[in-house]
């Protein structure tokens, strides 16, 4: 069986923005049937692994004494539910007005806590770097989401979301490209265990798309090397693509999307002694760095932008929580199974992660910066 924990965010949405495990509770008792309400009720869900019911309830006692992740010394109602369990998700989205998947692998759970966002008629954004979770959320969901009018957006995070809205940032007015590539690039790559659960799990062939049709990566991979403004410089890099690639390629006519990871953190994430990420600082980040470079090209001219910051983990937090604020403040194109860039202004986004992310875009040779 695979539980999952389903916790209300805060009400104060910019402390929530900094960190999803720095939770106050606050729970909303205000919602009403069109999702906006002053205090908004977003809970999140968080895997919680089982092998049985039975063996579940011999556990919580210890999972309890242990923390639980620090939700129950911070006053966190957390409601638990089996994927399994349409009744028992149902209750747990009771009163909210989105719902923010953190539970991975994807591909177990997504379906199952979209399909109840849908019965209950709310909001569903997840942080999936998983391919096939993504290109399973879109082709199920779709109709049943612009049905109900609502918004499901899959990999809102910094792996997929970021990239999307980098790309669509960048292209402007272009309603085509020619060719976009991405580049990756961490100083170091510490997984959560959560990343090696589902590196494990994930074993379908990575997609890119190539001659204008998705395909999978051709083997072995190709290599390339980019150089990179300080602290990275010349950095090499080989084709890994995420969920970038079935988001971009849901919206933007492309011939080539090639996505490329840093063989630096190539190597770390393939180390079975690296590591988890240790907090540095009173926000809960670790010390990575990490630039994401996107170069899309349109016969000779040649654009690129590049997003730098802090911790590819913590990030996703602001990145989902402006996604959420907007949603339910009306501030989106429409609604439907949708990627970021399609439901979001993405410049405007982008610069409302400011704080989080500094970005400088090069557009036909000329540099600007913001």
């Amino acid at each position: 069986m695979l539980s999952l924990e389903f916790c209300p965010a805060p009400r104060s949405y910019q402390r929530w923005k900094r960190s999803l495990c720095s939770l106050p509770y606050h729970r909303d008792t205000t919602a009403r049937s069109d999702h906006r309400c002053e205090r908004p009720y977003w809970p999140f869900c968080r895997r919680r692994a089982v092998a049985t019911r039975d063996q579940a309830d011999r556990d919580r006692p210890q999972q309890r004494a242990a923390g639980g992740g620090g939700f129950s010394e911070r006053g966190i109602e957390c409601r638990e539910a089996a994927v399994e369990d349409d009744g028992a998700l149902d209750r747990a989205l009771a009163g909210a007005a989105a719902v923010i998947n953190c539970a991975g692998p994807f591909m177990d759970t997504a379906d199952a806590v979209v399909r109840a966002a849908l019965r209950a008629g709310i909001h569903y954004l997840d942080v999936t770097a998983e391919q096939p979770s993504v290109q399973a959320t879109f082709e199920h969901h779709e109709i049943a989401a612009r049905d109900a009018g609502i918004v499901i957006i899959p990999a809102m995070g910094f792996y997929g979301g970021l990239a999307d809205l980098l790309v669509a940032t960048v292209m402007g007015k272009w309603d085509h490209a020619d060719a976009i590539e991405i580049h990756v690039a961490l100083d170091s790559w510490l997984p959560t265990k959560g990343t090696r659960i589902t590196g494990e799990k994930n074993t379908a062939k990575r997609l890119a798309v190539s001659g204008g049709q998705m395909e999978p990566v051709h083997q072995p991979p190709a290599e390339k090397i980019s150089v990179l403004p300080a602290p990275f410089g010349r950095q090499t890099f080989v084709e890994l693509p995420f969920s970038e690639v079935p988001l971009i390629a849901r919206h933007v006519r492309t011939k080539e999307l090639h996505a490329f990871l840093s063989t630096t953190a190539l190597r770390d994430v393939r180390d079975p002694s690296t590591p988890a990420p240790q907090p540095v600082d009173e926000t809960g980040r670790s010390s990575q760095r990490f630039a994401v470079e996107v170069i899309v090209t349109q016969g000779d001219v040649r654009r690129r932008i590049i997003a730098q910051g802090q911790d590819i983990y913590a990030v996703t937090a602001p990145i989902i929580g402006e996604a959420v604020q907007r949603i339910l403040s009306g501030d989106i194109r429409g609604t439907g199974a949708k990627p970021p860039a399609a439901i979001f202004d993405a410049a405007s986004f982008l610069r409302a992660l400011e704080p989080h992310l500094s970005i400088e875009i090069e557009n036909a040779g000329a540099n600007r910066s913001r």
